[in-house]
């Protein structure tokens, strides 16, 4: 491991770390920077496996032997350390797990390409809060739907907060950002989808009903935390579907709700868990 002593905040590879609770700074600097940050031995352990490439590590000098196995393909990787005092200094935030990692953020592939082999696939339309997004991407990756799709303003998966929630499954659920709907409806439909708006609506069709006869393939899609769908995403879905609900409740968060409708939705063809 190519080990730096931190005496210099400002010295060259730092700045990838600098300020990382700023999370409007970071949600601009990192997709344009081409990184990403990977929180914890186990998510940087995930990123690797999922093929991608290390710039640099940062971590306390307790952290070195658990970090150096991973490393091992990559030696010319600069492993920074420092102590606690420092490392906060430079983040913002005190580190307790273990190890940061600035990984070379993947390209995102065509949405097409993602579409060929698919059959239930979750669309993310304008959702901003870094939780949910990971909370969901965790949900994909249990219950067994094959790829995500971001709107141009949902929040970024590749986000700490987001890759953390997601016990990084994130890093091996392949996902890609859309365009707008009216571009990306046709990209679904042209690859043979039928769009279910997960909404409350008049017209609205029971989850149940609709999974009793759920087309081929499905892409379901969910809306922001507060206003929901847009008027847009509702005009280009199929089908409206709705969570039945109790005692006067009318919907769930939209991490649980995604839960939900993917069981529901889930392949039948899919094996077993044992």
């Amino acid at each position: 491991m190519q080990i730096q002593r931190i005496t210099d905040l400002s010295a060259d590879g730092l700045a990838d770390y600098s300020r990382l609770t700023d999370v409007a700074l970071r949600r601009i600097s990192e997709p344009e920077g081409g990184l990403y940050i990977a929180e914890s031995t186990k998510v940087i352990t995930r990123a690797l496996a999922a093929g991608h490439r290390p710039r640099s590590v940062l971590l306390q000098e307790q952290w070195l032997p658990d970090v150096e196995p991973l490393l091992v393909e990559h030696p010319d990787v600069s492993v920074f350390v420092g102590d606690a005092g420092v490392l906060e200094q430079l983040t913002g935030y005190h580190l307790h797990r273990g190890a940061l990692a600035a990984m070379h953020r993947p390209e995102l592939p065509d949405p097409r390409d993602l579409l060929k082999a698919a059959r239930r696939v979750v669309v993310l339309e304008d959702i901003v809060d870094h939780t949910n997004v990971g909370a969901i991407f965790r949900s994909v990756a249990g219950l067994g739907a094959d790829a995500v799709l971001v709107s141009p303003r949902c929040a970024d998966p590749l986000y700490r907060r987001s890759v953390r929630v997601s016990m990084g499954t994130v890093l091996q659920v392949p996902w890609t950002r859309i365009p707008e709907w009216d571009e990306a409806a046709a990209i679904l439909h042209d690859a043979g989808f039928a769009i279910a708006a997960l909404a409350l609506a008049d017209d609205a069709v029971s989850l149940d009903d609709y999974a009793a006869e759920a087309p081929e393939r499905v892409a379901m899609v969910l809306g922001s935390e507060g206003d929901g769908l847009s008027r847009r995403a509702l005009a280009a879905a199929d089908t409206v579907v709705t969570i039945p609900m109790l005692h006067g409740v009318d919907s769930l968060n939209v991490a649980s709700a995604s839960a939900v409708a993917l069981w529901a939705l889930r392949a039948r063809s899919q094996p077993s868990p044992r």
